[in-house]
């Protein structure tokens, strides 16, 4: 296990629409392991592979409270199918931009069909903090960012922001140390 670099706004590689798992073998279970190594880490409770510059519809998540045991999830080619027209507001975060949050309005409830790790298909009813993380990472792998569900005036911003922190330290930004908020 190792823990990778977690791309930050703006490389253009978060804009990249992912490609299908076609397998699980050797090599995705080991990216796998590094996803979630790189996630507690940073620390956050969701990561989608393109977020460590792998384009694959990968996401590992984790929504355990800080002092409950780990509770580890693994959703292969997520695909939302239902959304429901009932919306719902959380302070969003992301690891690939940190330190920044704002709300964001998202249906209330999903219905998520994915396979796992055994590459067995199934389907999940999502609301609260899980629908709205799987949202979120979902949108990552279709390249779409939380900030593009914000305010044009507030995404010019954050992105004009980060372009010149990055033009300053050549790319390498401090991550947040705040896991509460950073969805992936």
């Amino acid at each position: 296990m190792a823990i990778r670099d977690i791309l930050i706004i703006p490389d253009k590689k978060l804009r990249l629409t992912s490609e299908p798992v076609k397998a699980v073998d050797a090599a995705l279970r080991t990216l796998v392991d590094d996803m979630f190594e790189t996630m507690y880490a940073a620390p956050g409770i969701g990561l989608a592979a393109i977020q460590i510059g792998v384009p694959l519809r990968l996401v590992t998540m984790d929504l355990a409270k800080k002092d409950d045991p780990p509770e580890p999830l693994v959703f292969i080619n997520p695909e939302i199918v239902t959304s429901s027209h009932d919306t719902s507001i959380y302070e969003e975060g992301c690891l690939s931009i940190p330190e920044y949050y704002e709300e964001v309005e998202r249906p209330a409830a999903v219905k998520v069909k994915y396979l796992d790790m055994d590459f067995k298909p199934h389907e999940i009813d999502a609301d609260g903090l899980l629908s709205t993380c799987l949202q979120h990472e979902i949108d990552h792998i279709n390249g779409v960012l939380f900030i593009d569900h914000i305010s044009k005036l507030k995404r010019d911003m954050v992105m004009k922001k980060f372009k010149k922190a990055a033009k300053k330290s050549g790319g390498d930004l401090a991550s947040d140390k705040e896991p509460s908020h950073h969805i992936g």
